[in-house]
């Protein structure tokens, strides 16, 4: 492969995107997005070639070393295009905008590497994902196909400019339409409750076949849902199956992004800190409602992993780590079973071979072992999916996890994504917040509170959230999730632990949301703020993701906001959201699981438990609540003072609980058995 060092013309070195960074010598003259690189491109009347991915993507680094690196291919790029590096995760707008316009024109789903032939103007006409720099796996090669576009540029201009305009037209099509309050019902959330578990894998746990996805806000509604069995099973089983899988690092906890096959066996390596905050929040919540000894270690060994290394000095969180290492995809990961009866004991290896199922063929490419606790479906009864061991058992594979995860920690370790974003970091506090309530553990909660002190400090400026930092430098305007997520980490660390400024922040970030995210005229709102810079398109989308659909965690959030302050601007907001999605969640509700979150809680309002006392007897009470009922708890020690007027609750020389759902309130309780028969949990059984 040929190799040069920095092209002059490259211009990613000065960014702060460890993506960018690594292109940064790349032979390629490299751009960032930016009015400089569209102002070239116009200039010039030249094409774009638009290479979007992030610094944990596999493929991202197998395009990269088989085209970007070579100078050959470089100077076919540089000759044809104008050529834009974008890192996804610093800009999810850009990424929105040409993942649609990938559908829109191949009929498939994209992903990472995407890549984009834009016009001048910034309209894409040609795309995909991975190309190879020679044909095969069915694909063009890259030097070719990049020849072949620059020809279709040059001499079909007007087929071009024809496709932009249709294509255009197809982005500017309204995905929510204001048609006036809405007639709300339940019919949506039971509707696509019943597509779930038709969908759902009862031996393996999670939704259709291979790849499989953790899909955590999927999880999240169905373990919501009230009294229905048959939705918390499939969540449970879910999250056993997982815990049980490659898929969950047996050794270090956290989770990967997904698994290759149906049984969760073998990961795509990549750790996200997206999935794992909603997750880290889910198996405490699971361990809360089924008492399964399973979900709370699968919750400490994630939050363990959250703090020890993903968790920086700052005391914000990384982003990712690399699938990669040594330039392989799970090399930091997997295990030759000569390695592992050198490291352990006999009788240690003897169980590890039983335990995590060491024997035939190694389950990694034919050559390696990559662990997973073995015959998951004959013991779907056990606590978090693995098999029952004795106390003596049970000792020795700790004594052999321990000695393996030493041996590991000493290989050369995948790459981290080092920078902090804003609702990423959001997620995390949430779940480390929802866990360390659920699982009296304080410590969590610093670790929560540490990260918040840092978004605050960074990334709050002038009323204004910024997306995303690293080394000292803040930077981008924040988006609708940033806003969003961060205002639902605030109520769960209200929830761990009161703290006025918490309440005053997270009415700031809904006063900002409302002022310059709200589509004020059809309801709902846009992914990015008002004074944004003009693209081809301006989403406002109802759908999950990998992550929660940014207008179903504001509508949820708000409304929830909303009744604790007694405030109906947020509500009313809320409101508007679900009645302008309301035509799509009623004819398809399919990937909206956050949204009907949202609707059911609007259906009928959460509980809400205020308790106020002196501070040394609320603790009691406040874990009491937090383990066995879905409510939202605000404990509000005796002394405080300028509270809102909803929840300045006279102080009382013993605990009392006032609860409300929605404006019905009732008087106040003393006694916290007439409390839980108030407060019923939900029913698991």
């Amino acid at each position: 492969m040929n190799r040069s060092p920095q092209h002059p013309a490259n211009r990613l070195a000065a960014e702060t995107s460890p993506y960018l960074l690594q292109h940064a010598a790349n032979p390629v003259s490299w751009l960032p997005w930016g009015e400089e690189a569209l102002t070239q491109a116009r200039r010039a009347d030249q094409p774009i070639l638009l290479s979007i991915g992030y610094s944990a993507c596999h493929w991202c680094h197998v395009m990269a070393h088989e085209s970007f690196e070579d100078a050959e291919v470089a100077a076919v790029m540089n000759a044809l295009f104008v050529n834009i590096k974008v890192d996804r995760e610093e800009r999810p707008d850009l990424d929105q905008i040409y993942q649609s316009a990938h559908q829109m024109l191949t009929g498939r789903h994209g992903g990472w590497p995407l890549t984009m032939f834009l016009a001048p103007d910034g309209t894409p006409f040609f795309g995909g994902t991975y190309f190879p720099k020679e044909a095969r796996y069915g694909l063009p090669g890259f030097v070719g196909l990049c020849r072949q576009v620059a020809e279709v540029w040059r001499t079909r201009r007007e087929d071009v400019v024809a496709q932009s305009e249709e294509l255009r037209r197809a982005l500017a099509e309204p995905t929510a339409v204001a048609t006036g309050p809405a007639r709300l019902d339940a019919s949506p959330g039971a509707a696509f409750c019943a597509m779930l578990l038709d969908n759902f894998d009862p031996d393996w746990g999670g939704f259709g076949g291979a790849p499989k996805f953790p899909h955590p806000t999927d999880l999240a509604f169905l373990l919501s849902r009230p009294n229905d069995p048959a939705a918390h099973e499939a969540a449970l089983l879910t999250l056993r199956r997982m815990a049980a899988g490659g898929i969950y690092d047996q050794l270090g906890g956290g989770f990967c992004r997904y698994s290759v096959d149906e049984q969760w066996e073998i990961p795509h390596f990549e750790k996200m800190l997206y999935d794992n905050g909603p997750l880290l929040g889910l198996y405490a919540d699971a361990w809360a409602a089924t008492g399964e000894s399973g979900f709370r270690r699968v919750a400490e060994a994630t939050a363990a992993w959250t703090i020890r290394e993903m968790t920086a000095p700052t005391g914000a969180f990384y982003s990712s780590i690399d699938a990669d290492s040594e330039g392989e995809e799970g090399r930091f990961y997997v295990w030759d079973r000569a390695e592992i009866e050198r490291l352990l004991t006999p009788q240690e290896s003897a169980l590890a071979g039983r335990y995590w199922g060491l024997i035939g063929t190694p389950n990694f490419e034919g050559q390696h072992w990559h662990l997973k606790v073995a015959a998951a479906p004959r013991v779907a009864a056990a606590p978090g999916g693995a098999t029952a061991l004795g106390e003596d058992e049970a000792t020795l594979l700790e004594s052999a996890r321990a000695k393996l995860f030493a041996a590991r920690e000493q290989r050369i370790r995948p790459g981290l994504d080092d920078k902090t974003l804003t609702a990423w970091n959001a997620l995390m506090i949430e779940g480390l917040a929802l866990a360390a309530r659920r699982c009296e553990r304080p410590d969590w909660l610093a670790t929560a509170r540490g990260a918040l002190a840092y978004l605050r400090q960074m990334h709050w400026q002038g009323g204004r959230l910024l997306a995303a930092s690293r080394q000292g430098r803040a930077h981008l305007p924040a988006y609708l999730d940033d806003y969003a997520y961060l205002i639902a980490a605030l109520l769960e660390l209200l929830q761990a632990e009161f703290h006025a400024a918490d309440l005053d922040f997270a009415r700031e970030l809904a006063d900002a949301l409302l002022e310059h995210f709200e589509d004020r005229a059809a309801g709902g709102f846009f992914f990015t703020a008002h004074d944004h810079e003009t693209l081809i398109h301006r989403p406002k989308t109802c759908h999950d993701s990998a992550t929660p659909a940014g207008n179903g965690v504001a509508a949820l959030a708000l409304q929830r906001l909303g009744h604790l302050l007694g405030e109906p601007r947020y509500l009313d907001a809320a409101r508007r959201t679900l009645d302008a999605f309301w035509p799509q969640l009623k004819g398809q509700s399919g990937g909206c699981a956050t949204l009907l979150r949202a609707l059911d809680e609007a259906l009928t309002p959460p509980t809400l438990v205020i308790l106020r006392g002196p501070a040394g007897e609320l603790p009691d009470w406040q874990c009491r609540l937090a383990r066995r009922h879905a409510v939202i708890t605000l404990a509000l020690p005796n002394g405080l003072t300028g509270l809102p007027p909803a929840l300045a609750k006279p102080e009382t020389p013993r605990v009392n609980a006032w609860v409300c759902q929605g404006v019905t309130c009732l008087a106040p309780l003393a006694n916290f058995a007439e409390l839980e028969a108030v407060c019923k949990p939900v029913d698991f059984r």
